[in-house]
């Protein structure tokens, strides 16, 4: 298949998980990402809104600031089609919603992007070699691309998200490592690192 018939497949696919099993599974993934040294290891860590059908990443984050981390969301400009990272300390006001159900903020303090340890990022599918497969804006590709980037790269998906194949261009920017509800999967992208920037693990 490609892209467009895997993006409506997958849409599908999450369309199907009833609220409940969301909501579960949610819990599920979110702390095996709490569990992983990466997680654990950072002081920055970027987060995102979820969408009605996403993982929902609320006690990744509520984790995060009990843990005394700083906590980044992407703050999308649309006309210029890019992604700032602000630090929020709120999952209740400081948002507009759109069209699209994305809560995006409007308020909150730019962070240098070099100074983010770990981003955990959305798209529809994965497979398991850490190739991703966004909702086509390209966002996310275009944010790692950045040079001051040293964070790891986290997807944080259902398992019903991953597929044997994504397809992939030049432009299209892998993940260091895979959680889903059911599983943390490496892909021999990360050294004996804790968080990106040579802190080694004990």
């Amino acid at each position: 298949m490609d892209k467009a018939q895997l993006r409506t497949e997958l849409q599908k696919r999450l369309a199907g998980i009833s609220d409940e099993e969301r909501k579960e599974k949610s819990r599920r993934a979110c702390r095996n990402l709490i569990s992983t040294r990466e997680f654990q290891g950072a002081s920055t860590v970027m987060m995102y809104l979820s969408l009605p059908h996403e993982i929902d990443t609320s006690e990744a984050i509520l984790c995060a600031w009990q843990m005394s981390k700083t906590v980044v969301v992407p703050k999308v400009s649309w006309q210029q089609r890019h992604m700032i990272p602000v630090q929020i300390n709120s999952l209740e006001t400081g948002f507009s919603e759109e069209v699209s159900g994305l809560r995006n903020p409007i308020t909150g303090r730019p962070v240098p992007i070099g100074d983010i340890d770990l981003v955990v990022t959305p798209g529809l599918g994965f497979d398991r070699k850490g190739n991703r497969l966004g909702r086509g804006g390209s966002y996310y590709d275009r944010f790692f691309t950045s040079k001051e980037l040293r964070a790891t790269k986290c997807g944080l998906a259902f398992v019903e998200q991953l597929i044997e194949s994504v397809p992939v261009t030049p432009s299209d920017m892998p993940v260091d490592f895979l959680v889903t509800d059911e599983e943390v999967l490496y892909l021999g992208r990360i050294s004996s690192v804790a968080g990106s920037k040579g802190k080694k693990q004990d």
